[in-house]
């Protein structure tokens, strides 16, 4: 009896689990603050458009973590991008408190804004505006692309 109670409790979370997860047909909505969709799955594939925050997406086609999605509000909008900048549940924009995506990001580690005020704290002797400082540094595709094939550099894709 014991036994059969593991396995439908497994067989439960299992079929859950998979319920839950990107289908294609199914509906998604933007969880970070912006998105570009590109013409294929690789790095520099060209822009297509962006979506913002808490836009309605289908979902057209699932390569790995890569879906290919298309705007419910344009329909002419469409393109692939990671999966991991959508949301089964509706996010809701426009508030002052709309969390950027380095904070959906943290949040979703267990880092919060409340974390990292107490670590501040508890750290007086770290400097954190050369830390912030390096995130803000941003490379250009066409710069980066050139950096690669000057170095010879394979993408990895």
């Amino acid at each position: 009896m014991k036994r059969f109670l593991i396995i439908f409790c497994l067989t439960l979370f299992v079929t859950g689990f998979a319920a839950s997860q990107v289908r294609v047909g199914g509906t998604l909505y933007v969880s970070v603050k912006s998105v570009t969709l590109k013409a294929g799955t690789g790095f520099f594939s060209g822009s297509k458009g962006t979506l913002a925050l808490g836009d309605q997406v289908t979902v057209v086609k699932i390569d790995g973590k890569n879906i290919e999605v298309r705007s419910v509000k344009n329909s002419s909008l469409s393109g692939w991008t990671s999966s991991g900048n959508f949301s089964t549940k509706q996010v809701i924009s426009g508030t002052s408190s709309t969390a950027t995506a380095r904070e959906v990001a943290l949040a979703g580690k267990g880092l919060t804004q409340e974390v990292e005020r107490e670590y501040r704290s508890q750290q007086r002797n770290l400097n954190y505006a050369d830390v912030d400082r390096v995130e803000a540094i941003t490379v250009n595709e066409t710069d980066l692309k050139r950096f690669l094939d000057e170095g010879r550099l394979r993408i990895g894709e």
